[in-house]
């Protein structure tokens, strides 16, 4: 399946898939990768692909040249944050001071929060290989990562309050449950830049590795979440774990695990897992991602946040 159809004239992405491995890479080197609508769209446009395509296994998302994003592209000045002209107030419901409610516009919803959101909603593990300096959504949209690892050049920076705007891209909801509302909020009021060995001792990345291994590092845990595993078994944990960060009570978990137990239980994949464990050899999982998930995926029901 090719990824090259989804992209635009003048795309700021490219995409390599090699070894069930997919590799997006932001792509506007001379902006520092800076982030736009256009590359919002193409990067949601290669989740909704790599969903249904069961040659993926796992994405790497990384950026092109020294930056890995450099946040919102300010090319607008002090409009960059404007939304008055993108929408208008016919047939908006009424918001409580009597006024129309321009967040229910879709033109109003915060980019950098329906790509996170996408991210959030994969299918596929994604691991963040983060080359260079990351600010802004550059930082917030690694956030839904299940993994971060940092070149030594990576510099990291919440930097919204020194923009005069609030953290976006739901990175109120990610980053304490990431690195703990301590420091969250020393990150977020601050809004300084740091460099890659805070973000390893504050638990935003898990590694820091020199620059000419960073690919090949984030390419090897890809491969060790991939190679001997049922492609159906980690989508389901990767929504299970990501979806159990909101819930109340851990009752909540053990009806999720027990579904899923049962239901896999029955399957052709634990059929092939145990024998292959037990013959020593490879397993070679049948189910697909795309055709063999339980019927009670999804469990959940949100279709507000989509």
């Amino acid at each position: 399946m090719s990824y090259d159809s989804i992209k635009t004239d003048g795309a700021t992405i490219k995409t390599d898939l090699a070894d069930g491995i997919l590799t997006l890479t932001l792509n506007r080197p001379d902006r520092l990768n800076a982030f736009t609508g256009q590359m919002m769209q193409e990067m949601i446009a290669v989740f909704d692909k790599a969903d249904a395509d069961d040659s993926v296994r796992a994405i790497i998302i990384t950026g092109e040249g020294r930056g890995f994003c450099a946040g919102a592209d300010l090319a607008a000045g002090g409009d960059t944050f404007n939304y008055d002209s993108r929408t208008s107030t016919t047939d908006l419901p009424l918001g409580r001071d009597g006024k129309p409610d321009l967040a229910a516009d879709p033109a109003m919803r915060d980019g950098g929060g329906r790509l996170t959101l996408r991210i959030f909603n994969s299918l596929k593990p994604v691991i963040g290989a983060i080359n260079g300096p990351a600010v802004g959504i550059g930082a917030t949209m690694q956030l839904p990562m299940d993994m971060r690892i940092a070149s030594e050049n990576a510099r990291f920076g919440f930097v919204f309050s020194q923009r005069g705007i609030v953290m976006e891209a739901c990175s109120s909801w990610f980053l304490p449950r990431l690195v703990g509302i301590q420091q969250a909020a020393d990150w977020a009021y601050s809004g300084r830049v740091f460099d890659a060995q805070e973000a390893l001792a504050g638990g935003l990345v898990k590694e820091v590795v020199p620059a000419d291994e960073l690919l090949p590092r984030a390419r090897a845990i890809a491969r060790s979440w991939t190679e001997r595993t049922a492609p159906v078994s980690v989508s389901l944990m990767r929504q299970m774990m990501w979806r159990m960060l909101g819930a109340d009570h851990p009752m909540e978990a053990h009806r999720v695990d027990s579904r899923g137990i049962f239901w896999r239980g029955k399957q052709r994949d634990v059929q092939e897992g145990v024998t292959s464990f037990l013959e020593k050899r490879l397993p070679n999982f049948p189910d697909k991602v795309s055709t063999d998930m339980p019927s009670f995926f999804p469990w959940y029901d949100e279709p507000e946040y989509k």
